[in-house]
């Protein structure tokens, strides 16, 4: 009678889509207290506990049963865990990729829909990584930052316009350093209100501070960044930083505080390779910085309407593309990047985000072995897509004409690119150790 119910079960969960559940699996493994619970300690609660950014808890069975439709649909969507990335288009190989796979998909919802079973009463699932909301988010893997570099303090009002803040701060570094990850942190409930907060290196040239690059970008929700190995970011000695930071009273998104925030501090957190490391044979130099799509100033998207912008890029040297970042406001809801080679016509689909929110940037790091190598003279094409209309869930007035700008209600046409930029040889004999990588995998392949 149980083995007949069982079956029963997976003839409906196989009618209803859910594929690659096995008999044992929906028996034993698809209760909360086994796999289900696993998937959700994992990848759910660093941000569903207490004191976490997510506006509801998932520490325990009882907190999560209620949830588990909803959950079920969400991540059947792919709207959760938050990283907006197409599946099925361009390099899958990604850094700090929070996507589940499938087959954890379709345990979810099978759970789900089979009535969200608690299973053994006296078991429990491995437990989950309590994450305190202020530690950074490379801790656990590099330890606490080499450096860290604080804003000023401001007291953010609960409404008003928007905000920025210019102001120039001194590193603190008395040698050169290779930069081997950073992160931008606001403190606390400063998360909410922080659109973003970019941060140039500056130095003193003639007397006159210039500039000399980008340190890194912040936006809403960006986790960090990872410097590829064999490559220099630099922070050098003497410089001074200048924040430009974007902060909208009230909050935006799920965890919008809608009241006063006093002591808004904004953090950078910098984790440094030994000193020395840029004079490393076949180290290269690596920099960030932004790519404009279109003219901001000609930028309008009509009420109730759409709007697409395209930008195109080339080098007259090799590069490495080794991250993506596309960034707008709250009207844009998709971007894409490409590759245009002109000596054969044809074009590479790199990456594509078609359900894109201004609460969850992301930067797209690409794993070094599949990041693109870019030959000089090839043409990047970046094309972002913007949805004025009630049906984008993110839009505040569908009624209003939107403008190029700076304000969270304008709208932005941009991307971050990480480039690592190289000479002919050094493009040649990343090419050749790709393409012996690639052999040695069709080998294997052919082997089993």
């Amino acid at each position: 009678m149980q083995l007949r119910k069982i079956l029963l079960n997976l003839a409906l969960l196989s009618l209803m889509g859910i594929q690659g559940i096995s008999l044992a699996q929906t028996h034993d493994e698809l209760v909360y207290n086994g796999e289900i619970g696993r998937l959700i300690n994992e990848n759910c609660v660093t941000c569903h506990q207490d004191g976490g950014i997510a506006p509801m808890q998932f520490q325990s069975y009882e907190q999560v049963r209620p949830w588990a439709p909803l959950i079920a649909h969400r991540v059947a969507n792919r709207e959760m865990p938050p990283y907006a990335y197409d599946q099925d288009i361009g390099i899958q190989h990604l850094i700090g990729d929070w996507r589940l796979a499938q087959e954890d998909i379709d345990k979810i919802v099978a759970w789900a829909q089979g009535g969200a079973p608690l299973g053994d009463p006296d078991s429990s699932p491995p437990p989950f990584q309590v994450k305190d909301p202020n530690e950074w988010n490379f801790a656990a893997e590099m330890g606490q930052p080499d450096l860290i570099v604080p804003s000023n303090s401001y007291d953010i009002p609960a409404s008003g316009n928007d905000l920025w803040s210019k102001e120039i701060v001194d590193s603190g570094m008395s040698e050169n350093r290779c930069i081997k990850a950073v992160q931008v942190k606001p403190r606390g409930d400063a998360a909410a209100v922080v659109h973003h907060a970019n941060s140039s290196v500056l130095m003193e040239e003639n007397g006159e501070l210039e500039r000399y690059g980008m340190l890194t970008e912040y936006a809403m929700g960006k986790w960090g960044e990872r410097v590829p190995e064999g490559v220099c970011r630099t922070l050098p000695a003497g410089s001074k930083i200048q924040w430009s930071i974007h902060m909208y009273p009230g909050g935006v998104g799920a965890t919008a505080q809608g009241e006063v925030i006093e002591d808004n501090v904004v953090e950078i957190g910098l984790w440094f390779h030994e000193p020395g490391y840029e004079d490393a044979n076949g180290v290269y130099k690596q920099d960030l910085a932004l790519y404009r799509i279109d003219e901001q100033d000609d930028l309008i998207i009509p009420p109730h309407g759409y709007q697409m912008t395209q930008g195109f890029h080339s080098f007259d040297h090799p590069i490495r593309l080794d991250s993506f970042q596309p960034h707008g406001h709250l009207r844009m809801n998709a971007a894409s990047l490409e590759i245009f080679y002109p000596e054969t016509g044809r074009t590479e689909a790199i990456s594509q985000v078609s359900n894109w929110s201004a609460t969850w940037h992301h930067s797209h790091i690409f794993e070094p072995d599949h990041a693109p190598l870019i030959p000089a003279g090839a043409v990047l094409i970046l094309k972002q897509w913007y949805d004025n209309t009630a049906n984008n869930p993110n839009n505040p007035d569908p009624d209003q004409w939107v403008y190029g700008g700076s304000r969270t209600g304008d709208e932005m046409t941009h991307a971050w690119l990480a480039i690592t930029h190289l000479d002919e040889e050094g493009y040649q004999n990343l090419l050749a150790e790709r393409q012996k990588q690639e052999a040695r995998a069709v080998a294997g392949s052919d082997d089993d």
